[in-house]
């Protein structure tokens, strides 16, 4: 029997070659400008768990440097049209951002098993999650107070600042002319009558800091606008293939 497609979700990648500092965000002709608010080399974020943070822009050709513990890595993406799981979505390929983080007693920030090192040897490029040993990596590096690298307040905001920081980037790709994107990629909600009826289980982490999921965010794999699964008592959640491509889930493990 015929297939029944429903909800389409069409992705176009815009692929990046250089990413600079400038004086104003942009995205043109292959080069992400990253603005002032990213150039400063230490922001003061005057909030109760974050002192500062610093931005840098690590070529595919320098990671054999010490970073701090990972709290993520998060591709570059927006919604042009639709929720998450349907209608557009404009990404980044080349550029990654990882977020990073210790205290000011240079504790790491770690649920348990700090992830602090060589970047190069902590990670294993080009894998489900990771960036491809090709990316640009911008490296939000953030410093909280005495304990707070701890605590779920401490890595949530964190994860708050750095999504607002990308959302000016977002808001630059969001406006791109989907005509000049490098690669189109279409997906449906496809029903086959008749057919096997197939389930997939994802166990996800929701215990406290440095153990937690996001799910449905305002932007794939954002901070802003989503639920903890800890908020929602680590209850089963019910996701669409497509929901799961677009980046309804943030694991922030």
């Amino acid at each position: 029997m015929k297939s029944l497609k429903r909800r389409k979700l069409q992705i176009k990648a815009f692929h990046i070659e250089e990413v600079v500092f400038s004086e104003a965000t942009s995205i043109y002709n292959h080069v992400l400008s990253l603005g002032d608010e990213f150039k400063t080399p230490e922001i003061k974020c005057g909030l109760e768990y974050v002192k500062e943070l610093k931005i840098e822009i690590i070529k595919p050709n320098e990671k054999d440097k010490f970073v701090n513990s990972i709290m993520d890595f998060i591709p570059i993406s927006t919604k042009v049209l639709g929720n998450i799981g349907e209608g557009i979505t404009h990404t980044l390929t080349g550029v990654s951002v990882m977020i990073t983080g210790v205290d000011e007693d240079g504790v790491q920030v770690a649920e348990f098993g700090s992830s602090e090192g060589i970047l190069s040897e902590q990670v294993v490029f080009g894998r489900a999650g990771t960036p491809r040993d090709t990316d640009i990596i911008i490296h939000l590096d953030l410093t909280l107070v005495s304990g707070g690298a701890k605590t779920r307040e401490g890595i949530d905001q964190c994860h708050e600042i750095c999504d607002d920081l990308v959302q000016g980037i977002r808001k630059k790709l969001k406006n791109l002319n989907g005509r000049s994107c490098t690669e189109v990629c279409e997906f449906f909600d496809e029903i086959k009558p008749g057919a096997k009826k197939v389930v997939i289980l994802k166990q996800v982490a929701g215990q406290g800091a440095m153990y937690d999921t996001r799910l449905f965010s305002r932007e794939p794999s954002g901070f802003s606008g989503g639920k903890s699964i800890i908020e929602l008592y680590n209850m089963p959640v019910l996701l669409t293939p497509n929901e799961y491509r677009d980046g309804a889930i943030k694991a922030m493990h």
